[in-house]
């Protein structure tokens, strides 16, 4: 299992943040271009002590400070009725598709390869249902207070 979370990992790596050379054999017209930043999005606690969401643009290649790491699984059909995140995290998605919604009912759906920026520790909270018949696999990234 830790194997095929590392080799996960590694394809989104590959996929989203790993650097794109240009081939000096093909035309610049025909070279994807490279890649800046990564779309995740933001959950947060607003004055009124209510969740929201926002799409947030996140710089690739710029070092973030983190305190931990660790990973979690939930089964299919998995629901968490509202809470506050623990502490502000990247939540990196691995595999999975769920919805999550915010204390003011407003959803948006999270699914394999798409980053969540959870900083609404205080608050209302928000809750999440899991989407399809897949596990959620994720990896929290803390970042520290």
């Amino acid at each position: 299992m830790i194997s095929s979370i590392i080799l996960q990992l590694q394809q989104l790596y590959h996929q989203f943040l790993m650097p794109r050379s240009s081939s000096s054999s093909s035309s610049s017209s025909s070279s994807p271009p490279s890649v800046t930043t990564l779309t995740a999005y933001r959950l947060y606690t607003g004055p009124d002590d209510h969740s929201y969401v926002e799409t947030i643009q996140i710089p690739c290649m710029q070092r973030l400070d983190t305190s931990s790491m660790y990973f979690r699984i939930s089964p299919p059909g998995s629901i968490y009725e509202r809470h506050n995140a623990p502490q502000k995290n990247y939540v990196l998605t691995l595999r999975g598709t769920l919805e999550f919604m915010t204390s003011l009912g407003e959803s948006f759906v999270l699914k394999t390869g798409d980053i969540l920026l959870a900083e609404d520790v205080t608050g209302y909270g928000h809750s999440w249902k899991m989407l399809g018949d897949e596990p959620w696999i994720r990896a929290y990234v803390t970042i520290p207070s």
